[in-house]
């Protein structure tokens, strides 16, 4: 079940989706990129309505924005660009380019002098409050404050700048022409060479302020919705890098570093970035200008604040509860009720594992509420809800509870938090054993579309709870054999979320332990225990899990026994009862695997009250089949059917496949040991129930690819076969368990001898 509090900390630089670059001390200037740009703006105006249609206008219009805010880009790509839109104009626009390149000094300075033009006359072609008449004016005013070397040396960089771009638009042509492995071959080469004069063109001086501020809020927005469509960590970082050589006071460059090196997990570098980014903030007077001498603290408190989630991030428990006592203590003498009740928040993450914790959430609640904090308040619920949930509450109080929260979060458009709880009730009803539940509540946040605007082509859902929901729909379709469904839900989550990426690691560990429990299921042992690596570094708890199950199905009993025991002592000191009763019924079949019965009773018992105590349906579901099995083994069939018919239905109804196959197989030997001592007829009946119970079984089990389990089955029909006289078919199973014996490795006794 993922973290409700995962989002839960102070970003300065999104406010309504818009950066705040209020330190930035750079203005606008001409660069020949932005030339370029204006010899497009000047055609457009040239042209009449009737030479382009409606349609090129509009996608030129649209294309217009991303030029003005963009940053500088080469020449053979502004001519794709317009070219895409409307060929005709990308025509007259490299002519005019080339014109003024290869022609003198005074042809840009007559195209400047032109550009005035434009406001002219009682119709003008360009307003000047619009977004191009601004920006035609600030290039105007920004060349007429040239000196003449400066004139001169802009002069000379569009001459190399139209240079460039045609040599790369022959280069382009001529690779067109040549055969595909010398154009492959060259295309290496020339991209390596294109990357370094497109770093020597747009790169060669700082951002302006606007377009610093475009590619700041494009990439926030990116991290924050489509991972996918920002720049790659590496490429982002050296942007930033060479945006704060020029600016090195620039706040916020420093606070997406930050958010940068986060999807990463470097812990040195965030840290880094994020003390950078409060000392900038508090160097440049930023706060102080806006809240007078209140905001000083302001961006102390908050800057220990963040220091704390990025510690509690990492599992850096100890630094974080520091750094939350540093903000309380400052934020008290401020009196920020706002920052103390993010405090409280984090303080509850700190502490989850007390007994008490309940106790400070409540409180968390009450306060979030009648500060009218709705997001804190919601998160706070579900926190509340999460906890209740592991303590064994009913799930209908929870569902309550969740509908109130949800009513807060359509009140007050919380996209981001249906969506966690959505995704939180596909985890309660996962952790009750509701699989049905669980596959509907995945399916409803998948079809659900954001409330949040975003651009065009982003995906609006490429959050937490939405990788959490489509690993739990994968795993839902691996437990109900539909392998190939679930590796195309793991194939959506690769391509959505990036192994590089944030939420790479949910993905991960399912694939990982779908891979695991696949291997099992076919006998390949070997290649069970090399998953178990990558398991036990996404998650060491469920790692040290797996790898007693494979000592114990490799027949080590001692070591399986010695690792399960050490597991056991952990999860009972951290309360995580669902792995508890996982490794009771461990080690109850170790017990009855080493010929102990009696002793696997009692710790059957325990598991079956904790998860009767704790309502997880199918951990119980799974003790009562361990507890007819002992039963069976004890000699006491009849008690043992019995109890099958009280478990059975849940197992049918929401169970996995392999549980449902063991439950029917279970239910045929307990019908053939009760007919032992029944007369001839009655017992022949029992022996026809058990083969139709047996065949079922062989469905089941053929339904996850279970050939261990087959082949058992196949040996007892063989066997009833034989008492009910039936030849042909005895041969046939016997052949059949003669195949799959030869094939699978073999350990240990059959457990089916033990009858």
């Amino acid at each position: 079940m993922a973290s409700v509090h995962e989002s839960l900390y102070f970003n300065p630089m999104m406010t309504n989706g818009v950066v705040h670059a209020n330190v930035f001390g750079i203005k606008d200037w001409v660069t020949p990129y932005k030339i370029a740009v204006l010899v497009l703006l000047n055609e457009m105006g040239r042209t009449g309505e009737g030479a382009v249609s409606l349609m090129e206008r509009r996608r030129l219009n649209q294309l217009l924005l991303p030029l003005l805010q963009g940053p500088d880009i080469t020449l053979s790509k502004l001519y794709k660009l317009i070219e895409e839109s409307c060929p005709q104009l990308a025509n007259s626009v490299q002519i005019r380019i080339k014109l003024m390149a290869e022609g003198e000094l005074k042809d840009m300075e007559q195209f400047f002098d032109d550009l005035s033009d434009s406001f002219s006359g009682t119709e003008p072609e360009v307003h000047k409050t619009s977004v191009v008449g601004l920006f035609l004016r600030h290039m105007i005013l920004a060349y007429s404050k040239l000196s003449f070397s400066q004139v001169f040396k802009l002069y000379t960089a569009l001459q190399q700048y139209f240079q460039n771009g045609e040599k790369k638009t022959m280069e382009d042509a001529d690779m067109e022409l040549a055969s595909r492995e010398e154009g492959e071959r060259k295309m290496e080469k020339e991209e390596l060479d294109v990357s370094i004069r497109e770093e020597e063109v747009s790169c060669s001086g700082p951002l302006s302020q606007k377009q610093a501020e475009f590619f700041l809020s494009q990439q926030a927005s990116l991290l924050k919705n489509d991972e996918t469509k920002a720049l790659t960590p590496a490429s982002l970082q050296k942007e930033l890098n060479n945006l704060l050589k020029f600016n090195p006071d620039f706040a916020e460059a420093h606070y997406l570093s930050y958010l940068n090196n986060l999807r990463v997990q470097d812990v040195f570098s965030s840290t880094h970035s994020l003390l950078h980014y409060f000392d900038r903030l508090i160097l440049t007077g930023a706060e102080s200008k806006s809240n007078g001498e209140e905001g000083y603290g302001r961006s102390l408190r908050y800057a220990a604040l963040n220091l704390a989630a990025l510690h509690c991030r990492f599992g850096h428990y100890q630094q974080a509860e520091l750094a939350l006592q540093e903000a309380i203590r400052i934020a008290q003498e401020s009196n920020d009720h706002v920052c103390l009740q993010h405090c409280l928040s984090w303080l509850y993450v700190l502490g989850q594992k007390r007994s008490d914790s309940y106790v400070l959430l409540e409180h968390s609640v009450k306060k979030a509420v009648h500060f009218g904090l709705p997001y804190l308040a919601s998160l706070g619920i579900q926190s509340l809800v999460q906890q209740r949930a592991f303590a064994g509450k009913t799930a209908n109080k929870l569902m309550d509870a969740l509908k109130d929260s949800d009513l807060l979060h359509w009140k007050h458009s919380l996209s981001e938090l249906i969506d966690i709880s959505i995704a939180q009730k596909t985890a309660i009803w996962r952790l009750y054993g509701r699989s049905t539940m669980a596959l509907q509540q995945a399916q409803m946040l998948l079809s659900m579309n954001s409330l949040e605007s975003v651009n065009a082509g982003v995906q609006q859902n490429n959050t937490e709870s939405f990788a959490v929901a489509l690993c739990h729909l994968a795993e839902l379709h691996a437990e109900q054999g539909c392998f190939a469904a679930a590796s195309e839900v793991l194939k959506h989550l690769k391509e959505r979320f990036p192994p590089n990426s944030q939420h790479a690691q949910l993905w991960m560990l399912c694939d990982q332990k779908i891979q695991f429990d696949r291997a099992m299921n076919d006998g390949k042992y070997h290649l069970a225990d090399s998953l178990v690596t990558g398991i036990t570094a996404l998650n060491s708890i469920e790692g040290v899990y797996r790898k007693a199950v494979v000592l114990q199905a490799q027949n080590q009993m001692s070591e399986a026994h010695k690792l399960l025991q050490k597991l056991l002592i952990h999860c009972q000191r951290t309360r995580n009862t669902e792995m508890v009763i996982s490794v009771l019924l461990s080690v109850a079949e170790l017990y009855w695997r080493s010929s102990s019965p009696t002793i696997a009773l009692p710790v059957l018992l325990q598991a079956l009250a904790l998860s009767k105590e704790y309502r997880l349906q199918h951990l119980a579901s799974e003790t009562v089949l361990n507890l007819a099995f002992a039963q069976l083994i004890l000699g006491i069939p009849e008690q043992a059917l019995s109890l099958l018919h009280m478990a059975i239905e849940p197992i049918l109804a929401d169970g996995a496949v392999l549980d449902k196959g063991r439950a029917m197989f279970l239910v045929a030997k307990c019908q053939v040991a009760s007919a032992a001592s029944c007369e001839p007829l009655k017992k022949a009946e029992a022996l026809e129930a058990a083969i139709e119970n047996l065949n079922e079984a062989k469905n089941y089990f053929a339904k996850v690819d279970c050939k261990e389990q087959i082949r058992d089955v196949v040996y007892f029909q063989a066997r009833l076969y034989h008492t009910l006289g039936k030849t042909q078919e005895r041969n046939r199973c016997a052949m059949l368990f003669r195949q799959l014996h030869q094939d699978l490795p073999f350990h240990g006794v059959p457990l089916i001898n033990l009858l």
